[in-house]
C-alpha cells in the first residue's frame, strides 16, 4: 500500500460511499479502497477493529492528509476545502446553500429511512412498502425543490455535492421498484449525470468488492 495513498472504507452497494466514490473521482484523487461487507459475518461494520476507526459503525470513513473522518458529507466538505478543484459548491452563496440544502434533504431526509439497519427494524415483510413510502415522501419534496433549481444538475449546470447525492438515491428508488414517472426532473438529472465518467467510474457494479454477479 503506498505511503500517504488515501484510504476509502466502503461497501459497493452503500449510497454514502458511492457519493464520496464520485468525489474523489471528480477530483482526480487516487486511494485505496477497503471493503466493509455491511451483510457478511453480521456486518464486518461491527468489528472491534472498524468501531475504533468509526465508532458509528457505518460507511464510508475516509483516511486522508493524517486524519479519519466519516460521514459522508462532511468528507465531501473537506475535499472541496482541501482540493478545490473542481468546485463541489458554487461560489454563490444562495447557490450554495440550495445545494447543502438538497445534499441534506437526502442525507438526512431520504436516505437513512431506508437504509439497512432501519430495514432490519421493521421486518422482513414490511420492508419493500416501507422503503418505497420513504423514498415517495422524499422524492415528491426533492422534485418540487429541483423545479425551482435545476439547471442541467441539481442546481444550475455545475455538478455540486447535491448531484453526489442524487444519483446514488435514485438507484436507492430503483432497487426498491419505486415508480419513477411522478418524478421527470429527478430522472432527467440523474440520466444526464450517469454519462459522466465519475458517476461511472463509482458506480456500485464497478466496485472492487463488487459480487461478479452484479458486476457490469
Amino acid at each position: 500500500m503506498q505511503a500517504g495513498k488515501p484510504i476509502l472504507y466502503s461497501y459497493f452497494r452503500s449510497s454514502c460511499s458511492w457519493r464520496v466514490r464520485i468525489a474523489l473521482a471528480l477530483k482526480s484523487i487516487d486511494y485505496e479502497t477497503i471493503p466493509v461487507n455491511l451483510i457478511k459475518d453480521q456486518g464486518q461494520q461491527f468489528s472491534e477493529e472498524f468501531q475504533a476507526l468509526n465508532p458509528m459503525k457505518q460507511v464510508p470513513t475516509l483516511k486522508i492528509d493524517g486524519i479519519t473522518i466519516s460521514q459522508s458529507l462532511a468528507i465531501i466538505e473537506f475535499l472541496e476545502e482541501t482540493r478545490p478543484t473542481p468546485r463541489l459548491l458554487p461560489k454563490d452563496p444562495k447557490k450554495r446553500a440550495q445545494v447543502r440544502m438538497i445534499s441534506d434533504t437526502i442525507a438526512s431526509g431520504i436516505q437513512p429511512l431506508q437504509n439497512l439497519s432501519v430495514l432490519k427494524q421493521v421486518g422482513q415483510e414490511n420492508q419493500l412498502a416501507w422503503a418505497q413510502k420513504v423514498i415517495h415522501t422524499g422524492f415528491d419534496a426533492l422534485e418540487q425543490i429541483l423545479r425551482s433549481t435545476a439547471g442541467k444538475y441539481c442546481v444550475g449546470d455545475e455538478v455540486s455535492m447535491a448531484d453526489l447525492c442524487l444519483v446514488p438515491q435514485v438507484a436507492n428508488a430503483e432497487r426498491f421498484k419505486v415508480d419513477l414517472t411522478p418524478y421527470p426532473t429527478i430522472s432527467r438529472i440523474n440520466k444526464t449525470l450517469l454519462a459522466l465518467e465519475a458517476f461511472q467510474v463509482s458506480h456500485p457494479c464497478r466496485q472492487p468488492d463488487t459480487p461478479p454477479e452484479l458486476r457490469a
